[in-house]
C-alpha cells in the first residue's frame, strides 16, 4: 500500500511537471495563432505624392508582403454637392495617394518604428502611420501573458522535480536492503539500482499517457476549443504524435537522471 502510495505521488509529480510544459506550449501556440490573426488585419498606412506599384513597396523591407491602393472616391463622392465639378476634379488631382500595407508577420513595436522610418526615407512618401500605440498596448499584453506563463511554469517544473527526488529517495531507502545484499555478492551499481530505474519509467510512461488522456478529454469536449474559436483563433492545443512523444521524453529524462542523482550520490540524504 505505502509502494502504491509512492507510485502515485510520483505519477502525479510527473504529471504536473508534463502539464506546465504543455500549457506553456499550448499558450506559445495560441499567442502565435492570434498573432497571424493580427497580423491579416493589421496594417501601415502610407500617405505619398504619386504612385507606387507593390513590388516597389516590397523593395523597400523585407517585411512587406502585400499592398493595395485606398480609393479616394468616398471622399470625393461626399463633396460633389458642395463643389463644383471643375475644383473636385482639380482636387482629385492634387489628393496624395493612400496606400494600405499588409506585412508578412505580427511585427514588434521596434520593428514598426523601423519600418515606419525606412518608408519615411523615400522622398516620395509624405507619412507613415503604423498606429504605434494601440500596437505597442497589445504586443506587450501578449507578451506579459506569454512570460507570467512561462515564469509560472518554470517554478512548478522546479519545484516537482525536487518533490520527484524526495519521492525516489524513499524508494531507494524501501529498496537499501536489497540493494545492500546484491552489492555484498558484488552486483554492479547499475543492476542492484535496476528496480529504480523501472520503477521511475513505468511511472514516465504511465504519467504521459495520464496527460495524452487528460488533453484528449479537452480536445473531445471542446469547451476550450469552442472559445478560443469564439475569438477568431483556431489552433491544436496537443499534437497526439509530436507533443505526446516530447512529453514522454520529458518525463523520461527528470526520472532518469533524478535516478542517477540518488545513485550516485545515496548519502546525501539520511
Amino acid at each position: 500500500m505505502k509502494s502504491l502510495k509512492n507510485h502515485i505521488s510520483l505519477i502525479i509529480a510527473l504529471f504536473t511537471v508534463l502539464a506546465s510544459v504543455q500549457i506553456y506550449v499550448a499558450v506559445d501556440r495560441t499567442i502565435a495563432a492570434y498573432e497571424t490573426r493580427l497580423k491579416d488585419d493589421y496594417s501601415v498606412i502610407v500617405v505619398a505624392n504619386k504612385a507606387f506599384t507593390a513590388e516597389e513597396f516590397k523593395s523597400m523591407s523585407s517585411m512587406i508582403e502585400r499592398s493595395e491602393s485606398i480609393s479616394t472616391t468616398q471622399v470625393l463622392d461626399r463633396l460633389k454637392g458642395e463643389m463644383s465639378q471643375k475644383n473636385l476634379e482639380l482636387l482629385r488631382l492634387t489628393l496624395p495617394k493612400f496606400y494600405r500595407i499588409y506585412l508578412n508577420r505580427y511585427p514588434s513595436p521596434k520593428e514598426i518604428n523601423n519600418l515606419q522610418h525606412l518608408l519615411q526615407r523615400n522622398p516620395s512618401v509624405e507619412r507613415v502611420e503604423g498606429f504605434a500605440q494601440t500596437h505597442d498596448t497589445i504586443y506587450k499584453l501578449m507578451l506579459l501573458f506569454k512570460n507570467v506563463v512561462q515564469i509560472f511554469s518554470i517554478a512548478i517544473a522546479a519545484v516537482t522535480s525536487m518533490l520527484i527526488l524526495k519521492e525516489m529517495r524513499l524508494w531507494q531507502f524501501q529498496h537499501a536492503e536489497r540493494m545492500s545484499i546484491m552489492a555484498l555478492f558484488g552486483a554492479p551499481v547499475w543492476l542492484r539500482s535496476a528496480v529504480l530505474f523501472r520503477l521511475a519509467i513505468v511511472d514516465a510512461i504511465i504519467a504521459t499517457i495520464i496527460l495524452s488522456f487528460s488533453f484528449f478529454l479537452i480536445d473531445y469536449y471542446g469547451f476550450l476549443i469552442a472559445q478560443l474559436k469564439a475569438i477568431g483563433i483556431s489552433v491544436q492545443l496537443f499534437d497526439f504524435v509530436n507533443d505526446a512523444l516530447r512529453s514522454l521524453v520529458i518525463a523520461l529524462g527528470i526520472s532518469i537522471t533524478l535516478t542517477f542523482m540518488i545513485v550516485i550520490f545515496p548519502n546525501e540524504e539520511k
